[in-house]
C-alpha cells in the first residue's frame, strides 16, 4: 500500500524541497512503493563523504558521533550551536558555532542526513495514551509512546513539527506499517573511546563524557534542577546503571497531587516505558535521590527543570548507557 502522502495544494518551499532531494541515494523499503509525490522531488546527491553543507546535515552527522543539538530541526538554534562548538573543541578547531569552512572539512556525511523509513506493526500495536495521574500510570501494565508520530521522532532524534513539515499530506494518526515516510539517518554510531568522566556544567545545561585526555566524546543538553540548593556541586561518581527502570512515586516530592492528598505516605510504582517519568535509562549517583535520566519530553530538556535529577532526552539517555559504568566520576560545575 502506498504511503499517504497526497500533493499539498500549494507548492512546497525551497527549504522543504532542499530537505526531500537529500533522498536520492536512500531507497525505500523492498516491497513498498516510493511515496509518488516525494519521489518526484528527489533530485540527485552528491558523492559522499562531503562537507555537512548544512543545519540539517550538521545535526545528523554531530548525533551520529554522540554530539546531541536536541531534536533535529534544521535550524541553528543555542542547543545545536553548543553542540558544534563541543565538536569544534574536541578537533582543535576556534569554537565559532558556525559551519565555517574550517568545521566542514572535518565534519563530513558518509550518508545522506534523510532516508526513507516506516515503523513495524508491533509498535504500532503497542501504542498507548499515558494515563493521568499517577494512580492510573502505576496500574498501568507498560507506559509506551502515545503515538506514531512521537514514537518516530524518539527513533529518529528528531522534532515532531519537523517530522510533520517534511511529510507534507501524511496523516499521522492513520499511519500503518505500510506507510513509508521520510525520516532523519541521525543514530548514534559508537566510535573507539571510553568515557573516563562525566561534567556537568549547570549554567550552560550540558553534560559531556570525556576521555582520559579530556578530549569531549558525548555531549548533551540537560534539564537541571529548579532550585538552586538541590544542584550539588561537585565530585560525584555513578552506583547504578539501568535500562527501562520502573519509577518511585513519592508523595512528599508532590504535595499538591490528588494522590499526595490522600495518602500521604503511600509510594507507588510506576512500570518502564519510554513515557516513564525517567525515561528509558537510569544512571544513579553516590548521591541519595539524584541521578541521570531520560525524559518523556526531549522538546523541554534543557528549557525546564527539575526536581533535582538531571535529565536527558531518551535517545541521548541511551547513548550515556553505552558510555556509563559503575564508579565512572562525575564532575559538577557551577
Amino acid at each position: 500500500m502506498p504511503c499517504p502522502v497526497r500533493q499539498p495544494a500549494h507548492p512546497l518551499s525551497s527549504a522543504a524541497l532542499g530537505l526531500l532531494a537529500f533522498l536520492a541515494a536512500a531507497e525505500p523499503t523492498p516491497g513498498k512503493e516510493w511515496p509518488a509525490a516525494a519521489a518526484a522531488l528527489v533530485s540527485p546527491v552528491p558523492d559522499f563523504p562531503r562537507p555537512a553543507a548544512t543545519w540539517l546535515e550538521a545535526q545528523v552527522e554531530l548525533s551520529r558521533r554522540g554530539f546531541s543539538g536536541g531534536p533535529i530541526d534544521g535550524l541553528p538554534g543555542p542547543q545545536s550551536t553548543a553542540a558544534l562548538r563541543a565538536f569544534q573543541r574536541r578537533e582543535g578547531l576556534t569554537e565559532t558555532g558556525l559551519l565555517d569552512a574550517a568545521t566542514q572539512a572535518v565534519l563530513q556525511l558518509d550518508a545522506p542526513a534523510l532516508t526513507w523509513a516506516s515503523l513495524a506493526a508491533e509498535d504500532l500495536d503497542g501504542l498507548r495514551p499515558v494515563p493521568e495521574g499517577w494512580t492510573a500510570k502505576a496500574e498501568a501494565a507498560a507506559l509506551p509512546h502515545a503515538s506514531a508520530l512521537e514514537l518516530a521522532a524518539e527513533r529518529f532524534r528528531a522534532g515532531e513539527r519537523f517530522l510533520r513539515r517534511i511529510n507534507p499530506g501524511l496523516d499521522w494518526e492513520r499511519l500503518t506499517a505500510d506507510t513509508l515516510f521520510v525520516a532523519t539517518a541521525a543514530e548514534f554510531v559508537p566510535r573507539p573511546g571510553v568515557a573516563a568522566r562525566l561534567v556537568i556544567r549547570l549554567a550552560a545545561r550540558e553534560l559531556q563524557a570525556v576521555d582520559v585526555q579530556e578530549r569531549v566524546i558525548a555531549h548533551f543538553p540537560v534539564s537541571i534542577a529548579r532550585r538552586v540548593d538541590k544542584r550539588p556541586v561537585g565530585d560525584l561518581a555513578v552506583r547504578v546503571v539501568v535500562a527501562n527502570p520502573d519509577y518511585t512515586f513519592d508523595p512528599v516530592l508532590f504535595p499538591d497531587t490528588p494522590e499526595a492528598r490522600e495518602t500521604p505516605t503511600r509510594r507507588l510504582i510506576l512500570p518502564p516505558g519510554p513515557n516513564n517519568p525517567v525515561g528509558v535509562a537510569w544512571i544513579g549517583l553516590d548521591r541519595p535521590g539524584y541521578g541521570i535520566h531520560g525524559a518523556p519530553e526531549p522538546a523541554n530538556v534543557g528549557r525546564t527543570e527539575s526536581l533535582g535529577c538531571f535529565r536527558l532526552a531518551n535517545w541521548d539517555a541511551r547513548t550515556l548507557l553505552g558510555l556509563a559504568w559503575v564508579g565512572l566520576p562525575v564532575r559538577v560545575e557551577p
